[in-house]
């Protein structure tokens, strides 16, 4: 597929940036924000959206079938991961679901006159998944802003196609947008890029986000989402023969999930023992239905210093099993695709992902707090698996202790519209609020 040159992603590898064509390119985002986009409609910019999103839906819609033909060179997924991951950003665009994300964060659709968004918003997207740099221009959209977006060199194939959708559904709200990638650490460029920008949100380690920040104007807002961990816990009432399968497979649905690469994937299943099903058991369940889902859904291709990772943790393991009963491991054979280990410890593992996942038995919700008080205040998403009446009170305790996300196992990667990213709103971070007396 051959796309137009709109953007400078668009330009040939060989193409050198240079500070001034950033300049010049924030300039010209500013004067189209004024002309096509400050003085739209909410309304108007949500139906775009919503009809972007439904093209992508559609098998035949020429974006999404290139996205899939190039998954494995350009994105490191397989093509029915990305279809999956894809499918589940997508299905959050409807009109009630835009219409809840801004009563909840701007409390109105149309209240300009209460709140303005920057004229520009600079994102530095982190290269491991799609979907935050995909969100950061809808929600940039939402306000109303001119956006350009810095990917991470090689990581902007999705971005840059669902700019260019953009832009063949409605030319002036595409010409809003400018999608650009370089390696990090780019001084000249970067600090061409923040000195025109109102806003600046980044993703990425704490340290990366530290040094961003420490380059900015005073008067630029900054937004960082460092990095964090998540973890599931099942209940013992969820461990029932009868219930078993469908817990099992919403369990795999969360690691095999963008390959276990993001934020809200979890490293740590925690079982509550005194279940029907034995929580080694539970762990056998979950390595025979990771094994039978490779085949559907293989992982992705990885590096050769992740796959050595795996193979170094697994040989630790393979030792501990061989000499102690109290751990066990499954892994695929010939391969690094999936890995399930079993242990008594209850501290929390950081997993080395890519379908890496670590199951440990704990007496009830007060073992997990302590084992995991390494990564308190870094925890994002407790994905979790109880009868209603118990879903709540975990939820309760898993939230005072400090998670800013709790929900069902199986959508751990998969939130809402509304999720508040790291407990902040979406929307409200974003636009600075005029008071009217």
């Amino acid at each position: 597929m051959n796309l137009p040159n709109y953007f400078l992603a668009d330009l040939p590898p060989e193409a050198a940036l240079a500070s001034r064509m950033i300049a010049e390119a924030c300039d010209t985002l500013k004067r189209n924000r004024e002309k096509f986009l400050a003085s739209r409609s909410t309304e108007d910019v949500v139906k775009i959206l919503c009809e972007v999103a439904a093209d992508w839906l559609q098998p035949e819609n020429k974006f999404r079938r290139f996205a899939l033909a190039s998954a494995p060179a350009e994105t490191g997924f397989s093509p029915p991961v990305l279809a999956r991951g894809l499918d589940d950003f997508f299905r959050r665009f409807t009109p009630a679901n835009f219409q809840a994300l801004l009563v909840q964060d701007l409390g109105a659709t149309d209240a300009k006159s209460f709140w303005r968004g920057p004229r520009l918003l600079a994102h530095i997207a982190a290269g491991n998944l799609p979907n935050p740099a995909l969100m950061s221009l809808t929600l940039g959209l939402l306000t109303r802003s001119a956006q350009f977006m810095k990917c991470a060199s090689g990581a902007a194939f999705l971005p840059r196609l669902f700019a260019h959708s953009l832009y063949e559904a409605d030319r002036k709200l595409g010409a809003c947008l400018e999608i650009a990638a370089w390696r990090g650490g780019n001084l000249e460029l970067e600090n061409a890029l923040f000195a025109e920008a109102d806003g600046v949100t980044a993703t990425g380690g704490d340290e990366t986000l530290e040094k961003i920040r420490a380059r900015l104007p005073l008067k630029t807002r900054f937004l960082g989402y460092g990095q964090r961990v998540s973890f599931g816990f099942i209940a013992r009432e969820s461990l029932r023969e009868e219930a078993i399968s469908e817990v099992v497979a919403r369990a795999v649905d969360d690691v095999i999930a963008w390959d276990q690469n993001g934020c809200l994937s979890p490293h740590v299943f925690y079982v509550e023992e005194r279940g029907a099903v034995e929580s080694d058991q539970f762990a056998e369940r979950l390595a025979l239905e990771l094994a039978r889902r490779e085949a559907a859904e293989p992982r992705g291709n990885i590096a050769t210093e992740a796959s050595a990772a795996i193979a170094s943790r697994r040989v630790m393991y393979e030792t501990l099993a061989a000499h102690r009963g109290d751990v066990k491991i499954w892994a695929s054979q010939n391969s690094t695709a999936w890995t399930v280990v079993f242990e008594h410890d209850p501290r929390f593992q950081f997993s080395p992902l890519n379908r890496f996942i670590f199951v440990k038995p704990v007496a009830d919700w007060t073992a997990v707090l302590p084992g995991a008080d390494a990564v308190c205040g870094k925890v994002s998403t407790v994905g979790l698996a109880a009868p209603p009446e118990k879903f709540q009170e975990l939820a309760a305790h898993f939230a005072h202790w400090g998670a800013t996300r709790i929900c069902p196992l199986g959508r751990m990667q998969n939130p809402p519209l509304m999720w508040r990213h790291d407990g902040r709103p979406a929307l409200g971070d974003l636009v600075t609020w005029v008071d009217l007396e």
